[in-house]
């Protein structure tokens, strides 16, 4: 049996759905928003390579290596984007959160948060992690922010790590968030989402 089974999350009208392909057209228009298939640091795939995108994160499914979301408005339907648990280690009870991408209109809102609320607390809760990690291109700024601000701590860079898109090779920032720190980041997390926004 698979360490991550196909469930549905939810909450503040945002829904987290095992990714299949009948999400193709959704994935497109959410990646178009912005084009963020230019972004150099990131893994949103062009649209001509959306289907690939998706049969990928399938194929790791298969092997329990990678488990992929679309990221919904839970009132219409509408794809927002895509993040995934990926580097499952069942034995040490450790995933990483990655994959993440969201359509321009839903960069800088409630959607992030809300979605990593969601992935920790079934990672921790429902899984039973001891460790939930993050990893981000050195030059991936916006990105490390947004990990830090969860609350996760940096653990370090792995130098010459792996290759962009663009054919030049990243160093790799890697975070993580143990078990016994989960119940202040989630307070903190709730606190974030449910303080008023200026």
């Amino acid at each position: 049996m698979s360490f991550v089974q196909p469930v549905i999350l939810s909450d503040r009208g945002v829904e987290l759905v095992p990714l299949a392909l009948e999400h193709e057209a959704g994935l497109r228009a959410a990646a178009a928003d912005g084009e963020l298939w230019n972004l150099r640091v990131t893994s949103v795939p062009r649209p001509e390579e959306t289907r690939a995108y998706i049969e990928t994160a399938l194929a790791g499914r298969d092997t329990n290596a990678r488990f992929a979301f679309v990221v919904r408005d839970q009132a219409t339907g509408t794809v927002l984007g895509s993040t995934s648990y990926h580097d499952i280690l069942p034995s040490v009870k450790r995933v990483e959160i990655g994959y993440t991408w969201y359509a321009a209109r839903c960069q800088r809102t409630h959607i992030n948060t809300t979605c990593k609320l969601l992935m920790l607390t079934h990672a921790f809760e429902t899984l039973g992690c001891h460790v939930v990690g993050w990893r981000t291109d050195n030059f991936n700024h916006a990105s490390q922010r947004a990990i830090e601000r969860l609350g996760a701590r940096k653990d370090g860079v792995i130098r010459g790590h792996a290759m962009r898109r663009d054919g030049t090779i990243r160093d790799t920032v890697m975070y993580s968030l143990r078990s016994g720190e989960w119940p202040e980041v989630k307070a903190q997390l709730l606190y974030m989402l449910d303080k008023p926004r200026g």
